[in-house]
């Protein structure tokens, strides 16, 4: 396959998700450096809170981009820092719109914003955004090693729920500027300040940017999710349930890896277990034939450093296409 197939063929974001400790990070780090190996410009990101992108890769890699190799870079994002980051813009958006007044309760609301649910999610979603719109500059791809399934098929559906919501403000917010409009047909200074109203403005510039996240995502040319999976029953269960529940939300699913596979030359001593994998095997096969299986086998030792990734990466090629 040459560089120009891959480059056809890729996604630009491509995700791994599934329950913890199935082995995403492994499938995700060694398809980034498969695309990497075609001279395809790739950023792995680890969205996990338990990172282990920099064990993976048996090199440093923190909360700013690391190079690891040719054409590849790494990445962990770190949901504190990050929501730190989201509420402090928030807070400097909303101290510029309102009075001196109510700075101090603004602060203190925003603070307890910080601490509620899903205030770590949409500053992870926010980040997000920013790395979808460097791919075509910076990078030529993204690959995600997403956190385990619930938390990660909170962060992908947020575009839809958090997108109605912002639409849901604005309309709030332009009906109230209608009634000011009204009360400053005869105040001039009111007029003036009402005129391009700055809450309206903020609003619109997330909804959009939620709505070209959505786009992305929903986009099979442009986005690919891939589930990583053990051949046990509860994995298998809980795939099933994900991939339906990103299907009800317009993002495509594009393969099952099924990870640490027992050979049949395994050994008696394993000879249960894979008698029984078999079993869960025949499942996967059935129940997802209409996407790309990955089987991959049971390794003597974890995958860490280039060299186990790379010859894990030559598997990871039947993804593509």
């Amino acid at each position: 396959m040459t560089s120009t197939e891959v480059k056809v063929h890729m996604k630009r974001f491509t995700f791994f998700g599934g329950k913890g400790g199935t082995g995403k990070t492994s499938c995700a780090a060694s398809y980034a450096l498969y695309l990497a190996s075609k001279g395809i410009r790739t950023l792995v990101v680890s969205t996990d809170p338990a990172h282990s992108l920099a064990d993976a890769f048996d090199k440093p890699i923190g909360f700013q981009t690391a190079r690891l190799g040719d054409s590849l870079w790494g990445l962990e994002i770190d949901a504190e820092v990050e929501a730190r980051k989201y509420m402090k813009a928030v807070q400097d958006k909303m101290l510029d719109l309102v009075s001196a007044a109510i700075v101090d309760e603004i602060k203190r609301q925003i603070e307890i914003a910080y601490m509620s649910p899903g205030a770590e999610e949409a500053a992870i979603f926010d980040k997000f955004i920013e790395l979808m719109e460097s791919v075509g500059e910076k990078y030529d791809a993204i690959v995600f090693d997403t956190a385990p399934t619930g938390h990660t098929l909170r962060l992908l559906t947020l575009p839809e729920i958090l997108g109605a919501w912002i639409e849901h403000l604005i309309e709030k917010r332009k009906k109230a500027m209608d009634l000011m409009k009204l009360a400053a047909r005869y105040d001039k200074p009111l007029a003036e300040r009402i005129a391009n109203d700055p809450i309206i403005t903020t609003l619109s510039a997330r909804r959009d940017k939620f709505s070209l996240a959505r786009r992305i995502l929903t986009d099979p040319q442009e986005s690919i999710f891939h589930f990583v999976l053990n051949a046990e029953k509860l994995p298998i269960l809980e795939t099933a349930r994900a991939v339906e529940l990103l299907a009800r939300h317009g993002i495509a699913v594009g393969g099952i890896v099924v990870n640490k596979v027992i050979p049949p030359e395994a050994g008696p001593f394993l000879e249960k277990r894979r008698i029984s994998q078999e079993q869960y095997l025949r499942e996967i096969r059935t129940r997802f034939a209409s996407m790309k299986i990955v089987e991959l086998p049971l390794l003597d030792d974890d995958i860490q450093g280039m060299e186990q990734l790379g010859r894990l990466s030559l598997l990871m090629e039947d993804l593509d296409g």
